[in-house]
C-alpha cells in the first residue's frame, strides 16, 4: 500500500478530477488508520489560522492522522504567511496535509501554499482542463498510457460520441482497453469505425438517434429508436433533455444555414463524425427553424404531461390519465408531422 506523504496541494479547474482526488485520498487514509483518523476542516477551522491550530492540536487516532483542507482556492497569500508557512515547516509525524483548491479564473490556491506544500516533502499535483481543441491530442496520449493505438480520427470521434468532460473520456478508454482485442502486452488498436459501432449500442447515442429522426421528420425511425431507448433502461426524464438538448443544436444549426453560413462550415463547427455531421446537416436542410420551435415547444408538453403537471379543465388534462410511454410516443407523432420537411 502507498504511503502518504506529509503534504499534498491537488489544485486546478478540473472540479471532477479534483474530487475524485480527494475521494481516493481519503478512502486510502482510512484503509491505513480508520475512519477517526481523517479529519475534514471546513468554514473557519478551514482557514490557514485553522489548518495551523489543527496541527498543534493532539489527536487520539490510530495510524496517520490526516487533515482534508476544501476550499483553499479563497485563502489569501498573507494569512498562508502568517499562519501556516511555519507550521507546515514542523509538520507532527504520522501527519498529512491534504489542501484541495477548486480553481477558477483568479481564484488559485497562492503562491505560498505552494513553497509550503514543497518545504514540507509534499506533492502538489495539478488538475487542469483541456481545451477543447486539444481533446483528440490529448485523448490519443491517455490511450497510449493505457496499451492503446487510437488514429487522430477515433480520437476525436470519442471526443465527439463522449463530450468534453476528461473524466468521462478516461473511463471509456479504459473500456476500450478492456473490449480490444490484444494479448498480454500488446499494443490494441482502435478504429474510428470500431468506436462507431461501439457508440451504436449506448443508450445516450441511441437517444441522440432519436432526436435525429425527430428532425427529419421520420415517424417510423423516431418510434423504432425510442422504444429501443426505453428497453435499455433510459428514464424518460433523461431521454427528454437528450432530446431537447439535440433539437436546440439543430435549431442553431438551421438559423446558421438560412443565415447563408456554407454547408462545409456548419459541419467543421459540430462535435460529432463527420458522416453523422453529414447526415445531421442534410435532414436539418430540409426543414426549416420555425418547425423546429414547434417541436421544442412539443417537447416541453410531452416533459409537463408526463409528470402530470397539465392543469385540471385544461385542453391538455385528460393526458395526466395516460402512462409516459403513450404521452411520448404520442409527442414523436406530433412532432414528426409538424409543417412539410423540404425535399
Amino acid at each position: 500500500m502507498a504511503d502518504l506523504k506529509p503534504a499534498y496541494l491537488i489544485h486546478g479547474d478540473d472540479h471532477g478530477a479534483v474530487a475524485e482526488r480527494r475521494a481516493g485520498l481519503k478512502a486510502l487514509a482510512e484503509q491505513q488508520g480508520d475512519a477517526g483518523s481523517v479529519e475534514v476542516l471546513d468554514g473557519e477551522a478551514g482557514t490557514p489560522a485553522g489548518v495551523a491550530l489543527a496541527l498543534s492540536a493532539m489527536t487520539f487516532a490510530i495510524g496517520r492522522r490526516v487533515i482534508v483542507v476544501d476550499g483553499v482556492e479563497r485563502w489569501k497569500q498573507g494569512e498562508v504567511e502568517q499562519h501556516l508557512t511555519s507550521a507546515m515547516g514542523q509538520m507532527p509525524p504520522e501527519t498529512t496535509v491534504a489542501l484541495f483548491a477548486r480553481e477558477e479564473n483568479r481564484s488559485k490556491a497562492p503562491a505560498a501554499v505552494h513553497d509550503a506544500v514543497k518545504r514540507a516533502g509534499g506533492q502538489i499535483v495539478a488538475q487542469t482542463t483541456v481545451k477543447p481543441w486539444e481533446l483528440g491530442k490529448w485523448a490519443r496520449e491517455q490511450a497510449t498510457r493505457m496499451g492503446i493505438t487510437l488514429d487522430a480520427a477515433a480520437a476525436n470521434a470519442l471526443v465527439a460520441q463522449v463530450g468534453g468532460r476528461q473524466q468521462r473520456l478516461l473511463r471509456e478508454l479504459e473500456k476500450l482497453s478492456l473490449e480490444s482485442d490484444g494479448g498480454e502486452g500488446e499494443t490494441k488498436r482502435v478504429s474510428i469505425e470500431d468506436i462507431d459501432r461501439r457508440a451504436a449500442h449506448s443508450a445516450e447515442w441511441r437517444s441522440f438517434e432519436l432526436a435525429d429522426a425527430l428532425v427529419g421528420g421520420d415517424t417510423a425511425q423516431a418510434t423504432l429508436s425510442y422504444l429501443r431507448v426505453r428497453r435499455q433502461g433510459e428514464r424518460l426524464a433523461g431521454l427528454t433533455y437528450l432530446m431537447a438538448q439535440r433539437v436546440r443544436e439543430a435549431l442553431a444549426v438551421a438559423l446558421r444555414l438560412q443565415a447563408g453560413d456554407s454547408v462545409a462550415d456548419v459541419r467543421r463547427g459540430l462535435r460529432m463524425p463527420p458522416r453523422a455531421a453529414e447526415r445531421f446537416v442534410a435532414d436539418i436542410a430540409r426543414t426549416d427553424p420555425d418547425r423546429l420551435r414547434k417541436a421544442l415547444g412539443a417537447l416541453a408538453d410531452m416533459e409537463l404531461d408526463s409528470r402530470g403537471g397539465a392543469a385540471i379543465g385544461s385542453s391538455r388534462s385528460s393526458l395526466a390519465m395516460l402512462d409516459e410511454d403513450t404521452i411520448a410516443l404520442r409527442a414523436i407523432e406530433v412532432i414528426t408531422s409538424l409543417g412539410v420537411v423540404k425535399e
